[in-house]
């Protein structure tokens, strides 16, 4: 197994679709990005792909090839896109060089202030704001992840291919925020948002419970136990889950 290849995929499609709530819910970045009119496409070689389009304030990021593209950059292997990820090493600009202004000043701002949501510490959660929009991000990348390991993974693909066709669910009680995967016929889907009548679901009691067992702080078992967590529907799916989740921290540190 390619590490480095999983990680690839796990830092385009897992870590990177957080910016689209990021210019919602980050009023700064909300600002910052209202008028971009512009797209970047990731290419990887022996590697994943994907873009992300900035339009009418809002942004969206996508598996694939995106057509015509206002920047393209390409990294010559997996781990050039990993160690780029790790602030190591720059993409080749393959389209885009009027754009230079934007890569270099404000995209930058951006995708640091994701790393500051993503990379938490003990002082920042004690702010209920930071520890919201950290949660909602964590189990995003959470459930995206899994729809990655569960591919890629040997494990979690092993643990997947047992899971059953439906769909489980993830949401902090009573409003969320949530994430689902579906899984149906040996591919698997992850989403945000809720969903009515899930297969399963992994229900946290709150904000707090939910970002302690997402960043393995507090063992999901126990939490089980002790009414933390409320697993519902098919309990299988959920341990399943669960045992794939644990495999996310192997890559993504």
């Amino acid at each position: 197994m390619n590490t480095d290849l999983v990680k690839a995929h796990l830092n385009l499609n897992a870590v990177l679709v957080n910016l689209e709530d990021l210019v919602v819910y980050d009023e700064e970045m909300a600002a910052l990005s209202k008028n971009w009119a512009l797209s970047i496409q990731f290419i990887v070689r022996n590697g994943p792909r994907a873009h992300i389009t900035f339009e009418n304030g809002k942004c969206t990021v996508g598996r694939g090839r995106r057509k015509r593209p206002s920047i393209i950059l390409y990294f010559f292997s997996p781990r050039h896109l990993v160690r780029m990820f790790d602030g190591k090493a720059q993409p080749v600009l393959l389209k885009g060089f009027t754009k230079l202004g934007f890569l270099l000043k404000d995209f930058p701002k951006l995708t640091a202030r994701l790393e500051h949501y993503l990379k938490p510490t003990p002082e920042l959660l004690a702010d209920k704001k930071y520890l919201a929009l950290n949660t909602r991000f964590t189990i995003t990348t959470a459930a995206f992840a899994v729809r990655e390991l569960g591919l890629l993974d040997p494990v979690a693909r092993a643990i997947s291919s047992h899971i059953g066709n439906g769909v489980v669910l993830m949401k902090v009680n009573p409003e969320g925020p949530a994430a689902m995967l579906r899984f149906q016929d040996g591919g698997i889907e992850a989403e945000k948002g809720d969903t009515a009548k899930p297969m399963s679901a992994m229900l946290f009691r709150n904000l707090k419970t939910a970002n302690d067992i997402l960043n393995q702080k507090l063992d999901a078992f126990t939490a089980i136990a002790t009414g933390d967590v409320m697993p519902r529907g098919r309990i299988g799916m959920v341990d399943s889950l669960s045992l794939i989740l644990d495999r996310i921290p192997l890559y993504l540190g």
